[in-house]
């Protein structure tokens, strides 16, 4: 099961290291008061779970508060001093003053400094991003507020026995792991909504270049699937071809392998999930492999191997546009279980997760402490059931490849990138009416832009981003308009690339004066802030006009209504159809 014995292991052994910290030594015999685990077979004979009870509500057997335990040390060199020459008095009160450190250290998990190291010890980082997408964290609303975006990433990983145990495959010991699983969780800039985005593993996208944290590189391909980001430079490059699809920033990326899934399903005790008829998901003659899931109709709460199973279950949905929809009713059904848990407020059920979870997770650099990842939790707690919305992209059939991939449907994807930018909720149980995005706090250039003609910019095309046919003459009349607001320098390219977002583009090396003076080009044409993006390989100024802008020399911030999603994306669903083959009568 998620929790082991390595929570209480070595807890003793490193105690002394409090002395190095300038904590007195009082603090060694005081692992209650802190709230770390006594060893296995501690003589006072209680299971862990019962000294997290007493570490918050005292020794019921003996009555005494924090269960200190054992007898005083004799003082050193003097009487009435501690080693250091303190007095008695001062070295009680620097005692509680660590203890009580520590324990705000961990905030309510209450499971002191050297359990807090002993879960920053379990963390597994990486860098952010593995390439440049351009794309900037949104402006914040007019409380200074910003949305949340990590992406949760699944990885069909074998390197290590556990996982070829789980999902067989021993001979891709050595292949680079596939990302079989992407969410993006969205969490509102106002935190009263979340929602997460899936997009099937086997969906074609551009893949941008990327770094490996070997410093390998990888060129950027666009007739590839989005699973092979991971093997093209890590975690990272799996979230900046994300960037890059969608034009939204994402602030981490989480992972979680086989026996991550495993772990974490066993620790939170079971994940309620629906079938409508018995399951088995298991080889036929006609379609080899399968997960082997069994499960009889109806509602059972799935862990272990078990939920690994239903996670990877593809055959048995029909579709990977449905086992995006199984994955998304356990997602439901674990944060239905954790806040029915309590699991932000209760101590004793925090430190299991915690536990667990920096086992079985690998995160972006930035969030890699107990800390951070606590803080990112809370972020969650509040959001009402009712408004998490679970949705995935709508795709259709990969031409050059229909059998086996897929391509999104251009204009519901779009759609929905364009919500998540806007912070546009995705359910409509807000009660606000969610037609417009909030107003933003326009970010004001360091230096002042330089007069417009005394620079130049070039307009490109990309009016075709969005599956649509480009529009014929759109940079040629915008640079007439921009030229007409005396940016005389303006001049229209004949050079393509769709885009689907419309951007201003500047130098890097330009600075601060780049980008004022992209934002003066942005400002004359009524595009926002947020279009306004750094680029490396930019040689000037460049207005890229995005398949969301084809008609009129006055940019217009398409708006969408709260709850308004594409038909086919909004994938919640009570209980899981059955494919026929696949049906089980619960008996065999």
């Amino acid at each position: 099961m998620g929790q082991s014995s390595v929570r209480g292991e070595g807890t003793r052994g490193e105690v002394p290291r409090a002395r190095e910290l300038g904590w007195d030594d009082d603090l060694h015999g005081a692992g209650e008061a802190t709230g770390a685990d006594a060893p296995a077979g501690s003589p006072d004979g209680t299971t862990r779970a019962e000294r997290r009870r007493g570490a918050a509500g005292g020794d019921a057997r003996s009555g005494r508060r924090g269960g200190g335990g054992g007898s005083r040390r004799r003082p050193r060199n003097g009487a009435g001093k501690n080693g250091s020459g303190k007095k008695p008095g001062k070295r009680k009160t620097l005692r509680w003053v660590a203890i009580t450190l520590a324990v705000l250290i961990l905030g309510t998990a209450g499971a002191g400094y050297l359990y807090y190291e002993h879960l920053n010890g379990n963390i597994r980082g990486g860098s952010r991003a593995g390439g440049n997408s351009g794309v900037k964290k949104a402006a914040p609303n007019a409380l200074g507020d910003t949305p949340l975006n990590i992406l949760m990433i699944g990885s069909d990983d074998r390197a290590n026995e556990k996982n070829v145990a789980l999902g067989g495959g021993k001979n891709d010991r050595d292949r680079k792991p596939l990302a079989d699983v992407q969410m993006l969780l969205h969490i509102s800039a106002d935190r009263e909504n979340a929602s997460i985005v899936s997009v099937p593993r086997d969906t074609v996208v551009p893949i941008p270049e990327c770094k490996d944290k070997d410093g390998t590189s990888y060129p950027a391909t666009t007739n590839r699937p989005i699973n092979e980001s991971l093997q093209r430079g890590g975690p990272g490059c799996t979230l900046t071809t994300w960037e890059n699809l969608t034009g939204v920033y994402i602030d981490h990326w989480m992972m979680v392998d086989f026996a991550g899934v495993v772990a974490m399903a066993d620790e939170v005790g079971g994940v309620p999930v629906c079938v409508k008829t018995g399951v088995h998901d298991k080889s036929t003659r006609l379609v080899k492999g399968g997960s082997g899931l069994k499960l009889k109709a109806g509602t059972t709460e799935i862990q272990g191997e078990q939920a690994l199973q239903w996670l990877r279950t593809r055959h048995a949905f029909g579709s990977d546009q449905n086992r995006a929809k199984a994955q998304h009713m356990y997602m439901n059904g674990m944060m239905k279980k954790l806040q029915s848990q309590n699991a932000w407020s209760d101590s004793g059920r925090l430190m299991g997760l915690a536990d667990t979870a920096t086992r079985a997770l690998q995160v972006s650099d930035e969030i890699k402490s107990v800390k951070r990842l606590f803080d990112l939790s809370m972020q969650l707690k509040n959001v009402k059931l009712d408004r998490l919305t679970t949705a995935t992209i709508p795709t259709k059939p990969y031409p050059s490849n229909p059998d086996a991939w897929l391509e999104m449907v251009p204009a519901s994807a779009e759609k929905m990138w364009t919500m998540l930018r806007d912070d546009v909720a995705f359910d409509k149980n807000g009660g606000k009416a969610g037609a417009k995005p909030k107003p933003t706090a326009s970010a004001k250039p360091k230096v002042p832009a330089d007069a417009p003609g005394s620079f130049g910019v070039t307009i490109v095309n990309g009016t075709d981003g969005n599956g649509e046919p480009a529009v014929q003459g759109r940079a040629r009349t915008l640079a007439e308009t921009l030229q007409g607001k005396g940016f005389t320098q303006t001049e229209s390219s004949h050079e393509g690339g769709p885009r689907k977002d419309t951007v201003v583009v500047y130098p890097k090396d330009d600075g601060d004066q780049g980008k004022a003076n992209a934002q003066s080009v942005a400002k004359a044409l009524g595009l926002p802030d947020s279009a306004v993006r750094i680029d490396a390989k930019a040689e000037g100024i460049k207005l890229i006009v995005g398949g969301d802008w084809r008609e009129g020399t006055v940019y217009k911030r398409p708006t969408h209504t709260a709850g308004d999603l594409p038909e086919g994306a909004d994938d919640k669903a009570d209980c899981m159809d059955v494919y026929s083959v696949y049906k089980w009568d619960g008996k065999s």
